[in-house]
C-alpha cells in the first residue's frame, strides 16, 4: 500500500515530532516530566477514595484494580481528544511542505503511547505492594494488548483529526463524548455489576475488551480470555482501517480548509 510505504519513508519525521511533543509537553514547569506520573497518581488517589469509602465498589485491592484500567484509559482518551486537533495545530506545516499527513496523528498518538509506557513503570511496584504474583506467560500477552490499544487509539484519532479540519466543533464534542465513554467502560466497576440486559452495550465497546485484558494480566495475574483478546484485535483492526480510509479521503482538502 502506497501510503504505508510513504509513512515508513518519513519515519524520521515521526520520531522528531514525538521527541518534540514529549519535550514540549511540560516545558517551563518546575516538576517537568514528573507530571507524567503525578497526573494519573492524583486521579488514582481521588477515585480510590470515592469508590472505596463513599460509593463502595466492594472490590479487593481496589487501588490496583482501578490503576491497571485508568492508565490505559488516560492514553486512549488523550489520544482522541488531543489527536483530534493535531492537524489543525500543525496547519502551518501542512500548508508549507509536502509529507504524508498521516504522520501528524501517528506522531501524536505515539507520544501519548510513550507516556503510557512510562506510567506502567509505576504499576509493577504497586503490584509488588499488593502481593500480586507475576505470571510470565500472562506478561508475554501485555505487549500484544498494548499494540492492539495503540492501533485502536490511532484509528479513532485519525478519523477525528480528519473530520475536525472540516468541523471544528468536533474537538469540543469529543471532550464530552470521551467522558461518557469512560463511564460506559468498566474502569471503576466490574462487568459483574452490570445488569444482564445491558451487556450488549459493553460488547460493542472496543475498550471494554481491552480493559478486561489488562486486568487479567496485571490484577488477576492470568492469561487473558481468548475471546476478549480476539474481540479487541478485531475491533482495533476495524477502527484502524476505517480511520485510515476516511483520513485518506479527507486529507486532499486539508490545505484549502486550513
Amino acid at each position: 500500500m502506497k501510503v504505508l510505504k510513504e509513512i515508513y519513508q518519513y519515519r524520521q519525521m515521526i520520531f522528531s515530532l514525538v521527541k518534540k511533543d514529549l519535550r514540549g509537553r511540560y516545558k517551563g514547569s518546575v516538576l517537568g516530566f514528573l507530571w507524567t506520573f503525578i497526573n494519573p497518581l492524583m486521579q488514582l488517589v481521588v477515585y480510590t477514595f470515592v469508590f472505596t469509602y463513599i460509593m463502595k465498589a466492594g472490590i479487593d485491592r481496589y487501588y490496583l484494580y482501578l490503576f491497571v484500567a485508568l492508565i490505559p484509559w488516560i492514553f486512549f482518551s488523550s489520544s482522541i481528544t488531543g489527536g483530534s486537533s493535531s492537524i489543525v495545530a500543525q496547519k502551518d506545516l501542512v500548508k508549507k511542505i509536502y509529507f504524508p499527513r498521516e504522520v501528524i496523528p501517528i506522531s501524536y498518538v505515539t507520544s501519548c503511547f510513550v507516556n503510557m509506557m512510562l506510567c506502567f513503570l509505576i504499576i509493577f511496584p504497586v503490584m509488588f505492594f499488593a502481593k500480586i504474583p507475576l505470571n510470565p506467560l500472562a506478561l508475554c500477552c501485555l505487549p500484544v494488548i498494548m499494540i492492539v490499544e495503540y492501533f485502536l487509539a490511532l484509528g479513532v484519532a485519525m478519523l477525528a483529526s480528519a473530520v475536525t479540519v472540516y468541523f471544528r466543533d468536533l474537538e469540543h464534542i469529543l471532550g464530552i463524548f470521551t467522558m461518557v465513554w469512560m463511564y460506559m467502560t468498566p474502569i471503576f466497576y466490574s462487568m459483574e455489576m452490570i445488569p444482564e440486559r445491558f451487556h450488549f452495550v459493553y460488547h460493542i465497546n472496543p475498550m471494554s475488551s481491552v480493559i478486561s485484558c489488562y486486568r487479567d494480566v496485571l490484577y488477576y495475574s492470568r492469561v487473558p480470555d481468548l475471546s476478549s483478546l480476539l474481540e479487541a484485535v478485531v475491533l482495533g483492526a476495524i477502527f484502524l482501517v476505517v480511520g485510515m480510509l476516511v483520513f485518506g479521503k479527507l486529507k486532499k482538502g486539508f490545505a484549502e480548509e486550513l
